[in-house]
């Protein structure tokens, strides 16, 4: 499939590691010019040749105005970032209230920073895409991480308002819900959901995710983040041009709306 992607403008918030930076790694392959964004440096095994890469937070609206000022002639925003809480719910009064703050920051206000940045730009052009990086715990209210899985509810919702905002310009908008990826998030999820048990119960991550997948997915296997980056590439191609508002689930099964 020729996706026509050739010379087109890109930035990635979170492309210096996992999801963010297989998506920067896709659309380098297509021929964009790609442009990357996060708080630390790519390692150094990374292949991309970024059109420049700042470093920086995407909850200070400075930062993200510094990069767009260098990033110029971009039409597809992807935004690529998660944190987590560190601190397991089951049930969500185990944390503390000032536990949300900072995921609130990053995953939905930092979206909503990045949205600010360049929207503008994109209506101008009146073309591009913008690409939220949500999961499968915005849609099913997870008790494992109640922040996360309310801030990604959150940012699906506010991916639903840009989508209908800039739908009048041409701009397209969509988020990509993955579901069980081998990343620093899912590890720091098994790291939590062991510290408050009896050392006699604590399992393996091999033990803890393998019963997961099981449990949660119907396909039984770990999704990837080549699979997510491939999804990212379609849907800022001409062959979704009619796809805007949605939310695709890269989850082997585990979130199903009937």
């Amino acid at each position: 499939m020729n996706l026509q992607l050739d010379g087109q403008g890109v930035i990635v918030f979170g492309a210096a590691r996992g999801i963010g930076h297989a998506i920067a790694s896709a659309f380098a392959a297509e021929g964009c010019r790609v442009f990357g964004f996060d708080r630390q440096q790519p390692t150094a095994s990374s292949e991309i040749k970024f059109g420049d890469f700042v470093s920086g937070d995407v909850s200070e609206i400075g930062d993200v105005r510094r990069v767009a000022d260098l990033a110029v002639d971009i039409q597809h925003v992807v935004f690529s970032v998660g944190v987590g809480s560190g601190v397991s719910g089951f049930p969500f009064w185990n944390l503390n209230p000032s536990d949300w703050t900072r995921v609130i920051e990053v995953n939905l206000l930092g979206a909503v920073n990045v949205a600010h940045v360049f929207a503008p730009k994109l209506a101008d052009r009146r073309q591009g895409t913008f690409l939220f990086l949500a999961s499968v715990a915005g849609q099913t209210g997870s008790q494992t991480d109640p922040p996360y899985s309310a801030a990604k509810a959150a940012l699906i919702n506010f991916m639903q308002c840009s989508a209908r905002d800039l739908a009048p310009f041409g701009v397209r908008s969509n988020a990509i819900s993955p579901g069980m990826v081998q990343s620093e998030l899912t590890h720091s999820i098994w790291e939590a959901s062991q510290t408050r048990l009896p050392e006699s119960e604590r399992r393996s991550f091999e033990a803890w995710s393998k019963e997961k997948l099981r449990r949660v997915s119907p396909l039984g296997r770990w999704q990837s983040a080549e699979e997510c980056a491939a999804m990212a590439i379609f849907l800022a191609s001409q062959h979704a041009k009619n796809i805007t508002g949605q939310t695709i689930n890269i989850d082997g099964g585990q979130v199903m709306h009937c």
